[in-house]
């Protein structure tokens, strides 16, 4: 280890990255690590995607100090302490704060036309790239601690955040009860408190305009926040102040008529909501018990986002054909498999728009109804009352049925009507929790359905997800990683000819690149030879090596075509999809 100390050079060739050995250097060079402690850091930076400073840190091997002295004589640009230093709103509004946390940057100060920054990595030359672009301002690199930039960041952007929520939301809404038994004497008390109310309502506001899915209000030991989901990713909006906590959920709890004197049972409840423009939207409240005070999940459910054209899903021409001839059918059972949020109900509303005409009695249970469709008789589920999806099936056969549509298969009781429902003539739809197509009918088999019934009454399983997808306004010609591509499987032919789309960030799209999701699908009708396969007692792996030689394209394939058309990236494919 001495010898190695005496001639560094020597010792970290082949042992680092080319992208470590310039800060290695210096630092084995002053005696501060040895090579394998810089070995460490180099597995750990690569392995969190942190940079080579950061895992020296975390790791312990070295200070705050020392490695903000390292970087400033590494890349021979001046440290700062943030802690001295007071950044005007002016300034935060010019980088937006996805851009900051993508890069661990803050912006300082501008001095005529160039923007100061704080990085916690000074050779992270994308995000002075990004931040040219995105000001139109030269960039000039001081160098701080990473945690501090993280830690002023957040309180410069969450002030900056509620803020600017406070001073553009300013619409009325109405609250929209299906019944008259709400408590008014809680509500004109809860309404009293005019900041809790007015926070509640532009969280609310907020989540629409920025085409949130779901709004996530959290409670920790020291802290309270507000997410949103939107394209499918989580993202932190605010932190409002903890006092408020309790008054806050307990409006929640009052718009979507729960009880707020309970705090120790999950709750269930729905808010409507009519905007001052007159439009509506459906808010899906969950309130769940934690161990520092209830979460509160709302699903957004905006009709005007509902999309039932079945060519602007994501199918592709061959896949949508499949799905067509399939719920065509006169009788058998089409499923929809994926995980919660993989859009299985918008596939399904827009089967039922398809099959939905006055010659056709459609009839769908439900847990919760998501959307009201006109023409289809909707059913809500109950099961404290006994409603559950088995009793309203049988209900349904009585009720001279054509199409059926159960929102989701789980347990035997169910499977069982819902298969010889299929078997006697009828049209049914519905969804199962699966990984992919072929583990639907290994699943099926599980409840204790019989093979001969799994084989006689379906005709097509669609698993599905959601990729992000590339922004139309800021989306450039751009070319990822030929051998990163090639390990996700896509063919050297297929790489040479695609054509590679990235957002670059823009006002559109809140900066991130995407807006909007696309469904990537796996289609698998139902052959002779996959009857065959499931009657032998094929596992779930045989099974899917006969879909393929039948033609199958796995999820991975489909979302690999979406990466070659530009509809997405490789980070969206990597994230979504698993290897086949």
């Amino acid at each position: 280890m001495a010898d190695e100390l005496q001639n560094p050079k020597r010792s970290t060739s082949g042992y680092l990255p080319a992208v470590a050995k310039g800060m290695g250097e210096m630092l084995l060079r002053e005696r501060v690590v040895s090579i394998q402690q810089l070995q460490n850091a180099a597995a750990e930076a690569s392995k969190t995607g942190r940079h080579l400073g950061s895992a020296l840190q975390a790791l312990g091997y070295v200070d705050k100090a020392q490695l903000v002295d390292f970087l400033s004589r590494q890349y021979q640009v001046p440290s700062i302490d943030l802690s001295q230093v007071e950044v005007s709103p002016e300034v935060v509004r010019l980088v937006p704060r996805e851009l900051c946390e993508r890069h661990q940057l803050l912006p300082i100060a501008v001095h005529g036309s160039t923007l100061v920054v704080a990085l916690a990595d000074p050779g992270n030359y994308h995000a002075i790239d990004d931040l040219k672009f995105k000001t139109g301002l030269n960039v000039e690199v001081v160098v701080a601690p990473e945690e501090e930039i993280a830690k002023i960041r957040g309180k410069l952007y969450g002030s900056a955040d509620q803020l600017q929520i406070f001073e553009e939301m300013n619409e009325t809404l109405e609250v929209m009860t299906d019944e008259d038994n709400v408590d008014t004497a809680e509500l004109k008390q809860s309404s009293e408190e005019a900041p809790v109310v007015k926070l509640v309502n532009l969280i609310l506001v907020d989540a629409i305009k920025r085409r949130a899915s779901d709004i996530h209000i959290e409670s920790y030991e020291k802290a309270f926040r507000v997410r949103y989901r939107v394209d499918g990713v989580l993202h932190e909006i605010m932190r409002p102040p903890l006092k408020l906590r309790n008054a806050i959920v307990s409006r929640i709890k009052i718009m979507s008529q729960l009880d707020i004197a309970e705090r120790r049972l999950p709750q269930d409840g729905r808010i409507k909501l009519k905007l001052a423009d007159g439009k509506e939207c459906d808010f899906r409240v969950s309130v769940l018990p934690c161990l520092f005070g209830e979460k509160v999940v709302m699903r957004l459910l905006d009709k005007a986002n509902l999309q039932t054209d079945m060519t602007k899903l994501g199918f592709d021409q061959s896949e949508l054909d499949k799905f067509k001839h399939a719920i065509h059918q006169p009788f058998g059972m089409v499923l929809v498999t994926g995980p919660t949020g993989s859009g299985k109900t918008t596939t399904l509303y827009s089967a039922l728009t398809e099959l939905n005409k006055v010659t056709e009695n459609c009839s769908t249970a439900e847990d919760p109804v998501e959307f009201n469709l006109e023409g289809i008789n909707q059913v809500q589920m109950n099961e404290a009352i006994g409603l559950n999806f088995a009793s309203v099936l049988r209900s349904f056969l009585r009720q001279d049925p054509d199409v059926l549509m159960v929102g989701e298969i789980r347990d035997f009781e169910t499977a069982e009507i819902g298969i010889k429902a299929a078997l006697t003539g009828h049209m049914v739809l519905s969804t199962l929790h699966t990984n992919d197509a072929p583990s639907t009918i290994s699943r099926l088999l599980n409840m204790g359905v019989e093979p001969f019934m799994v084989t006689a009454a379906l005709n097509l399983i669609a698993a599905q997800r959601l990729v992000r997808r590339t922004c139309a306004e800021c989306r450039q010609p751009f070319q990822p990683d030929r051998r990163a591509c090639i390990e996700a499987g896509m063919s050297e032919e297929d790489y040479d000819s695609s054509t590679f789309l990235k957002g670059t960030g823009c006002k559109t799209c809140g900066d991130s690149g995407y807006k909007g999701r696309v469904a990537i699908y796996e289609i698998m009708p139902i052959t002779d030879n996959l009857r065959e396969a499931v009657l032998q007692g094929s596992s779930s792996g045989e099974l899917k090596r006969v879909a393929i030689d039948d033609g199958l394209q796995t999820l991975r394939m489909s979302a690999l075509r979406k990466l070659s058309q530009g509809l997405t990236t490789l980070e969206e494919v990597l994230r979504v999809t698993r290897n086949d």
